[in-house]
């Protein structure tokens, strides 16, 4: 492509959502499944720069370019270009690059290059509405592309199948007309040593990483995140589903000891949320991903003692809660979470 410019990343005509670590030298990084950059355009060809740094799996990023959707494969490690379109219509178009997948990467954006004669133009603007989503991999969309597989175990894969888009969070969201903090990763639970993040050795929970912008101790140094930059209307926290490895504690003894902490940590995590965000519902839920209904069950009984001086506390249980497929939700399914949970909210009157 001769005669090409480059649109660097803090041009103002650039729109950006999710959690994103704009004090990145170079250019802002996507840590976070469903964080994007949209860019409106006039011009023929289109091309990103991108800095992929990979923890595991085979990394993908997604494109929505005028309304039809791909992905494409990053290379492992390094700074490297990658064509998003090529020979179209002279005319103008829109593009969203997004992370389909949680922190098994992280990736830096270095700009946008679009031909020489090429136009930015100005997008409409994101939604009012807000949404911050706690959770885990159903709550990142992984594996939601394995059509065919619902209700079933997952097929094998290695990432490919992973997207975001599909997540019931993100559908929920464009449900709800509302921007998007998916702070949400695959095998976590809400205490360390327990779950699936960053195991086998050194598991990380929700409390280790729900105030960070950086957070994977095996990607370089944790920072911290400015809660001052997004205040939610609504926090969906779905954790409590993998707390159970590697001992099922509370199936075990509702009352035990490790049981009783469980609880008392669940309800501490949520004050810590409400000190963040004060006007904010929270709904409290897990996933239709089997799982003992005891969890639900602790999750209630905080939600209750909660709700005696928060009304703005909620808990959710799905139709199939618990018992609705042995693998990830398929985009399918999710579809009916987002439903099913964007109906409850409409009763909350939160907007």
């Amino acid at each position: 492509m001769d005669n090409r410019y480059l649109v660097a990343p803090d041009n103002e005509k650039l729109q950006y959502m999710g959690r994103i670590d704009f004090a990145k030298e170079g250019g802002p990084e996507f840590v976070f499944p469903c964080t994007f950059v949209k860019i409106k355009f006039k011009g023929t060809h289109i091309r990103v720069i991108l800095t992929n740094t990979k923890n595991c799996w085979d990394n993908f990023m997604g494109v929505i370019l005028d309304g039809v959707q791909t992905k494409f494969k990053l290379e492992d490690w390094g700074r490297h270009e990658y064509v998003l379109g090529e020979d179209l219509e002279d005319a103008e178009h829109e593009l969203m690059l997004f992370k389909r997948q949680d922190s098994c990467h992280t990736v830096q954006f270095h700009g946008f290059i679009l031909n020489g004669n090429a136009e930015v133009l100005e997008l409409p603007p994101l939604p009012e509405r807000r949404m911050e989503v706690y959770g885990d991999s159903v709550s990142a969309g992984e594996v939601s592309e394995a059509v065919g597989y619902e209700g079933q175990p997952d097929p094998q894969t290695n990432g490919e199948l992973s997207n975001s888009y599909y997540s019931y969070s993100w559908t929920l969201a464009r449900k709800l007309n509302a921007q998007l903090h998916d702070i949400a990763q695959g095998g976590i639970c809400l205490l360390d040593d327990a779950g699936w993040f960053a195991g086998p050795t050194a598991c990380k929970g929700m409390f280790s990483m729900y105030d960070k912008i950086q957070y994977h101790p095996d990607l370089g140094v944790q920072k911290r995140w400015d809660f001052s930059k997004y205040t939610p209307d609504i926090v969906i926290v779905a954790i409590g589903q993998n707390d159970k490895d590697p001992y099922d504690y509370m199936k075990a003894d509702y009352n035990s000891e490790q049981s009783l902490y469980w609880r008392l940590a669940y309800k501490d995590f949520i004050g810590k949320l409400r000190k963040r965000y004060p006007e904010a519902h929270i709904i409290l839920s897990t996933t239709i991903l089997n799982h003992e209904a005891i969890w639900d069950e602790a999750i209630d009984e905080v939600c209750r003692q909660l709700q005696k001086t928060d009304d703005k506390i909620h808990h959710f249980l799905y139709s199939n809660n618990g018992c609705g497929t042995h693998g990830h939700i398929r985009i399918s399914e999710a579809e009916k979470m987002a439903e099913e949970l964007a109906d409850y909210i409409e009763t909350l009157n939160v907007f």
